[in-house]
């Protein structure tokens, strides 16, 4: 009899252990799941370089200001009259959705920095009634500015929308970066799209369970 009750105990004891392995490799798998978005270039450890920018209130920007952020970055100019107003308006779409939240900033670089001063990115980013703490508008370095779109953010070079080709000069791409809290890129798109505007804040919103 004493066996006997050891048997069922035995037996009970290692299916309890079996629903207790399988609960915990769901919880394991559906999380992994959720978090999803694949890392760019994961294989070369790749992160975004160091930076320095001034915002649209003249203030320096580095990358220990977007420390354990996640960033929407973009890229435009200020006097452009093709996609740039389009993408901006959808910026504002991200904007609105994480509004005083401080894990979430973006970044909007202008590529034509002799034109765009602080002072012409201030009367800019009024239009988008932007918190300068939240969504900033950074001009700088020609140089530099280009190669974090080319080499850090992986934004491609396009023509300019009047279709002339501007040879080795990156003028602005239509597409988003998306980058944790690590500074690795996490996905790319298409600021003209409000189907690609609804994915982004979808993944933002993965990004941010990630912490969790």
């Amino acid at each position: 009899m004493k066996n006997k009750k050891v048997g069922i105990f035995l037996i009970c004891f290692f299916m309890l252990l079996g629903i207790a392995f399988l609960g915990y490799y769901y919880s394991v798998n559906h999380n992994q799941k959720r978090s999803a978005l694949p890392v760019i270039y994961a294989e070369r450890n790749h992160h975004i370089s160091p930076f320095s920018f001034t915002n649209q209130d003249g203030k320096i920007i580095t990358e220990k200001d977007i420390k354990g952020k996640i960033v929407v970055v973009s890229y435009f100019f200020a006097t452009c009259k093709g996609i740039c107003p389009r993408m901006n308006e959808n910026m504002s779409k991200v904007y609105k959705a994480f509004r005083g939240n401080k894990d979430v900033m973006i970044l909007s670089h202008t590529v034509d920095p002799n034109k765009d001063t602080v002072a012409a990115l201030k009367a800019y980013s009024l239009r988008f009634d932007a918190d300068a703490d939240q969504w900033m508008f950074l001009t700088g370095d020609k140089k530099q500015l280009y190669e974090m779109a080319r080499y850090s953010y992986l934004i491609s070079a396009e023509d300019d929308t009047a279709g002339v080709k501007v040879e080795d000069d990156f003028i602005h791409d239509k597409h988003y970066s998306l980058v944790d809290r690590y500074g690795r890129v996490r996905g790319f798109y298409d600021g003209l799209d409000p189907g690609e505007i609804n994915k982004l804040i979808g993944d933002i919103n993965e990004l941010i369970k990630e912490k969790e």
